[in-house]
């Protein structure tokens, strides 16, 4: 095992970890530290206030929270607001960088990439989500160009929507799966899990489910009002169908009765934690092969990819549920999901970058 590394985590600054915000980062960096820790490293997390990271201790940090990238523009201008926490926890990591091998950035936001020349402890960073605008795009691409081996990504259909995928060390994802229980015989209700917003197109999993005739049980942060009064005006089954946003124990046992996890991103999504939760429930997914999840789900043996948009491929797909072996999906997540290996890829990245 390399030596002990001292390794410095800022989280997301949209909102507070435990708030369901920041997606799938707050569930990254849970078990990435976690792993890490298990490895021997030593992991500090800079957070906004008010976040829990279960036993991982946080480092909490004031200022007013930074709009989320995903609803913006392509051409959006860089906002920054006064007294933000996007600034306030990199003038942190100015001041403590010499207590740490290497700072690493988990925010979708230009000015942590901005930085990265005047720091001397190296920052890499793990960029979250794919292209989402002209700014991000450029200063992403000045940190590949000037800083070798400084960019990690999800997977490398993420990493190609930036136009050079060469430049990102490709890590995956991972998820505790002593926290999740297999189920063998589910109920008869489908799932879909994931912040309701209307690049997650949720709409096409409730017609979907509805002209399939089977039940659908919707888990997540509900984030955008307008959009969620929207679906249930056309769906009037989507209130009943919301089960809330759970903690993982709650939110697993919920899941694993379920026959499969439908996803059906309308944007690339650059993995999809809520694949690999299902898989780690023995429950298949039926997903658009788009982003992330098209990495994930291996079709006819652990779930099925559908056309982009094609919600009578996801009727189709529903219907061969039933041939799916949900063992197979079980073993996929330990083989290939645990917090172990995910760990082991992000210590060899981070001791290339002190090396």
């Amino acid at each position: 095992m390399p030596s002990s590394l001292r390794l410095l985590f800022i989280s997301t600054p949209v909102g507070p970890l435990g708030s369901g915000l920041g997606g799938g980062v707050e569930l990254t960096l849970l078990n990435l530290s976690q792993g890490l820790r298990a490895r021997g490293h030593e992991v500090t997390v800079l957070a906004p206030v008010g976040s829990s990271l279960g036993e991982i201790p946080v480092v909490e940090i004031a200022g007013q929270l930074q709009p989320t990238a995903h609803t913006q523009g392509r051409s959006a201008p860089i906002i920054l607001p006064s007294d933000s926490v996007l600034g306030n926890l990199w003038h942190y990591a100015q001041q403590h960088q010499r207590r740490f091998d290497v700072i690493v950035n988990f925010a979708y936001d230009w000015l942590p990439f901005y930085l990265t020349a005047f720091f001397r402890t190296p920052v890499a960073h793990f960029v979250t989500m794919g292209s989402l605008s002209d700014a991000m795009d450029g200063v992403v691409q000045q940190v590949g160009q000037q800083f070798h081996r400084r960019l990690g990504a999800y997977t490398r259909t993420q990493a190609e929507t930036f136009g050079w995928p060469d430049s990102f060390e490709i890590l995956g994802s991972a998820i505790d799966l002593d926290l999740y229980e297999f189920c063998p015989a589910p109920g008869e209700a489908l799932a879909w899990l994931g912040r309701i917003s209307p690049e997650k197109g949720l709409e096409d999993a409730l017609e979907a489910a509805e002209i399939a005739q089977v039940p659908l049980k919707i888990l997540g942060k509900l984030e955008d009002g307008a959009y969620w009064q929207r679906l249930c005006d056309r769906f009037p089954q989507a209130s009943q169908a919301y089960v809330g946003f759970l903690p993982t124990a709650e939110l697993q046992q919920v899941l694993r009765q379920c026959r499969a996890l439908i996803m059906t991103p309308r944007w690339v999504e650059a993995f999809g934690n809520v694949a690999i939760e299902a898989l780690a429930c023995g429950v298949p997914v039926i997903a658009y092969a788009r982003g992330g999840p098209a990495e994930i789900v291996q079709p006819g043996q652990t779930g099925w990819l559908v056309p982009p948009d094609d919600v009578q491929g996801l009727v189709s797909a529903i219907a061969a549920i039933d041939h799916l072996d949900r063992h197979a999906c079980r073993l996929q997540a330990e083989t290939d999901f645990s917090l172990a290996a995910l760990a082991a890829r992000f210590e060899q990245w981070f001791e290339a970058i002190v090396a």
